[in-house]
Parts: structure tokens; C-alpha cells; sequence
């Protein structure tokens, strides 16, 4: 009998440890992560951040890319995107967007729609280093839904040369003095047409001087709406025209890309760091360029441009490979050095930035001569907030610019140029009141 029950207990007892074992398994299969998709969609309308992508981040192997790249001009790029979207819950796993580029005039516009999902969700966390602005713009009532790799804190652009011509010296502090509000612009303007020289190479040149100082948005209760910025913008320009202190080519016209080169005789541009690549190729021209003959200033008014944001797509099956691009972008202190020593971009990461800002050996040699524009930018960085932006901004931005550069050139009048573009807000945006 005693063996009888000594065999009971130890059968008993061996289903017991079976069981246990068993509950580790059940509980592990539990916890294991979705299986990651093998081909990573990205959507862009150019090939920048694809530059940088392709040479500081590493593709987990078995994992193939895609770019899906179309232009901007004329909200192309937003069309095949929001096309693509909406059919993103039915595509196919491997078609569907994993992430998607946007900028800062239409940020909200998605950031706002269940198209992007909160970063949290797949375990990224905002890193403190990051500038706030940058995490506002990618938000929707504080749930974060990507992130920026750079910072654009934009600056007045001057021609040493010139300057020091019709200035009298070429030494950024000395030259902000004599610039550091449109009154004072103006009145240099005057001098350098005197000793016939440009102030600016487009009409465009200083709306986002103007529009990034706007203290109201584009639409106010319904209405188009001027900022008091908008109107000033306006005046400026049309004083600027008469003249003689512009041109009025397009912002990236190529009548004033050619007034980068040596020949040229403008003596001002505005842009953020990302303006050194991505339009000031004339400048570096081996032949017919100047590059070295430039500095940078805050100028009469600070401001930022632009901005390029990283979005996670609802519906991506990679989104460790998400997590991983946005902590490489904003938190990889060697992959955020090299874009400041190989790309001459602003990065978006406050340690890095006060690294080179601080380092006396450090200097943009590509344009700048070896001054050091990280230092420059990070006196403007801080000023820059996150407020009355709207998702209309980019096409009311670029309408206003179009319909008005017929005027400026003398093709229509004023008042047929705004009803031009009241007509193109009528057509884009049916539901915004125009007067």
C-alpha cells in the first residue's frame, strides 16, 4: 500500500511540474512581439532626408526599402499621399506606408488624423535633448506622432563683399547693428541700389520673416484673415518693387539662384542651415562661385523655416525598424555630428548642438568662410515657438505669393491680383469665407 502511494504522490507530482513548465511557455508566446514586415515603405516629396537615410542608417537585414517620392509643387505630394492613406488599411502588407515625411506648413493636417500613430505605442520616448517646438509640431492634444531630425532656426544671409561695401564692414556683430529692424533694412536698402547692388534677388525673399512673426492664423472663425505681418510683408515689397531694391523673381526662381554666383549683386538671402545644400549650390560653384563670401545674422526679426518631420503610419508592420530610425535621428550622438560635419544641417539634439557651438576649432568652411553658423543658430533656436500655424498654410502661403508676383511684375493690378487669390482660396478651400 505504501508503494501504491508513494507512485500517486510522484505521478501527482510530475504533472504538477509539467503544468509549471508549462505556464512559461504559454506566458512567453504571449509576450512575443508581432512578426516585422520585410519591405519599409517611406513616402517623401524629395530626396534629402533619402541622403541622409542611405548613409547613416543601417536597414535591419532582410528588410528592403521603398521611397515613394513626388513633388511638393502644387500639393502633389499631399495628393498621392492622402490617396495612398486612405487605402492604407486595405493594401497589402508590403505596400503599406510605414512612415511618411511632412512639413511644417501642413504638419497638422496629419498629425491630426488617425493616418499617424502615437510614438508611445511602439515604445519610443522623446529624448530631453530634443528642441520642444519640434515635439509640439509632431503632437495632437500630447500624444506625439513622429519626429524632426533637424532644427530651423533661420538667418539673414549676407554677402561679405557687399556688405562691407555699402555697410562698411562685414563683421556679423557690426552688420546686425545695422539691420536689426526693417526700418533700418529699408534704409540700407536705399544705399546699396545707390552703389547698385540688390538688397534682396526675390520678392519672397523675406515672407517668412514676416509670416513666422504672425501673431493670428490664416483663418479666424471661418474667415481669411491678414495678420498685421502679412499686410506689412505686402507694403514692403511693394516699396521694395518700385524701387528698385528686388527683384522679383520666385523664391526658388532661377533668375535669384544665379545671384549666388560671384557676378551676382545681392547683397541679402534669408534661410535655416538647410538653405546652405539645398540652394545655395551657385555659391559653391568651383568656377563661378563665391563660396567663403558669406556670413550669417539674426537680422531684423527672428524666425525659422521650415522643417522636415519623420511620421509613423497607422498600419505599419515595422515598427521596430520606426523606433529605431526616429532614436538614430534625434538621440544618435554620432549620426547627429555628422549631419552638422558632412551636411551642414542644424540637428535636433541640444547636446550636439552645444558641442559645436562651444568648440573654437569648429566653422563652416563649405560657405561660411569657417564661421561657426551652430553657434549662430543656436542664439535663434530658442526663440522659436510652435503657435497659430493651420493646416492651410502651405498652399495659402504659396497662393498669396503666386497671385501677388503678377502684380509685382507689373502683369495686373492690385486688386485683380487679390481677387485672383481669393479665387484660388475659394477653389482650394470652399468652406473659408473670403471677402
Amino acid at each position: 500500500m505504501k508503494k501504491l502511494i508513494a507512485l500517486v504522490l510522484a505521478a501527482v507530482m510530475m504533472l504538477g511540474a509539467v503544468a509549471c513548465a508549462a505556464k512559461p511557455a504559454a506566458s512567453n508566446e504571449a509576450e512575443k512581439p508581432a512578426e516585422q514586415g520585410k519591405v519599409f515603405n517611406i513616402y517623401a516629396w524629395n530626396e534629402e532626408f533619402k541622403g541622409f537615410f542611405e548613409k547613416y542608417y543601417k536597414v535591419p537585414e532582410g528588410v528592403t526599402v521603398n521611397w515613394i517620392i513626388n513633388p511638393s509643387d502644387n500639393g502633389v505630394y499631399q495628393q498621392k499621399l492622402d490617396e495612398a492613406l486612405k487605402n492604407q488599411a486595405s493594401a497589402a502588407a508590403d505596400d503599406k506606408i510605414d512612415m511618411f515625411l511632412a512639413e511644417a506648413d501642413y504638419i497638422g493636417k496629419y498629425v491630426e488624423s488617425d493616418y499617424t500613430m502615437d510614438v508611445a505605442s511602439f515604445g519610443f520616448q522623446n529624448a530631453p535633448t530634443q528642441y520642444e517646438y519640434t515635439i509640439k509640431a509632431a503632437s495632437d492634444n500630447g500624444v506625439c506622432k513622429g519626429v524632426s531630425f533637424q532644427c530651423c532656426p533661420s538667418a539673414l544671409i549676407y554677402r561679405k563683399s557687399i556688405a562691407k561695401d555699402v555697410l562698411g564692414t562685414d563683421v556679423p556683430e557690426e552688420v546686425q547693428a545695422k539691420l536689426d529692424s526693417w526700418e533700418k533694412f529699408e534704409a540700407v536698402a536705399a544705399e546699396a541700389k545707390a552703389k547698385g547692388y540688390y538688397m534682396t534677388a526675390s520678392f519672397a525673399e523675406t515672407f517668412r520673416v514676416f509670416s513666422n512673426n504672425c501673431t493670428s492664423p490664416w483663418v479666424v472663425d471661418g474667415k481669411l484673415h491678414f495678420d498685421d505681418q502679412i499686410n506689412a510683408w505686402i507694403d514692403q515689397t511693394e516699396k521694395f518693387v518700385q524701387n528698385g531694391y528686388t527683384l522679383t523673381d520666385g523664391v526658388w526662381g532661377e533668375e535669384k539662384a544665379a545671384q549666388m554666383f560671384a557676378d551676382g549683386k545681392t547683397m541679402c538671402f534669408f534661410g535655416p542651415a538647410w538653405y546652405f545644400n539645398f540652394c545655395m549650390g551657385n555659391a559653391i560653384d568651383p568656377e563661378k562661385g563665391c563660396a567663403g563670401d558669406w556670413n550669417i545674422t539674426m537680422g531684423p526679426q527672428a524666425h525659422f523655416w521650415g522643417g522636415t518631420w519623420l511620421l509613423a503610419a497607422t498600419g505599419s508592420d515595422n515598427t521596430e525598424m520606426l523606433k529605431d530610425i526616429f532614436e538614430t535621428f534625434t538621440s544618435n550622438e554620432e549620426v547627429c555630428e555628422k549631419l552638422v560635419v558632412n551636411e551642414a544641417q542644424y540637428p535636433n539634439n541640444t547636446k550636439v548642438v552645444e558641442k559645436f557651438a562651444n568648440d573654437p576649432t569648429y566653422g563652416n568652411t563649405t560657405i561660411l568662410g569657417g564661421q561657426n553658423d551652430i553657434a549662430e543658430f543656436s542664439k535663434l533656436a530658442g526663440s522659436i515657438k510652435w503657435e497659430n500655424h493651420t493646416n492651410y498654410d502651405q498652399l495659402l502661403n504659396e497662393g498669396l505669393q503666386t497671385a501677388l508676383q503678377e502684380y509685382f511684375k507689373g502683369a495686373v493690378d492690385k486688386d485683380t491680383a487679390l481677387n485672383n487669390f481669393y479665387k484660388y482660396v475659394n477653389e482650394t478651400y470652399p468652406a473659408i469665407v473670403t471677402p
